[in-house]
């Protein structure tokens, strides 16, 4: 019998990807709609690469500020 590889995950729910953040699931959803932190569709399903979280971590580390912070107005779920 072969042993099964380990793989390191790709993909994010939504609720996953909030909780790698310590931040609510949204505000996962904002950043999505924003375009701050890319997203797939897998059928009906929303997926968030792991490396776009990466990418989002590193733009705060260099912009210094969190999107929806003080810079241009963004668009909210709600507007």
């Amino acid at each position: 019998m072969t042993k099964p590889v380990a793989v390191d995950k790709l993909l994010y729910t939504p609720v996953e990807a909030a909780h790698a953040l310590g931040v609510g699931r949204s505000t996962i959803y904002v950043l999505v709609a924003n375009g701050d932190v890319p997203s797939v569709r897998i059928g009906s399903y929303r997926r968030i690469p792991t490396e776009g979280l990466r990418r989002y971590i590193v733009s705060l580390s260099t912009t210094g500020r969190a999107a929806g912070g003080h810079g241009p107005k963004r668009q909210h779920l709600w507007d």
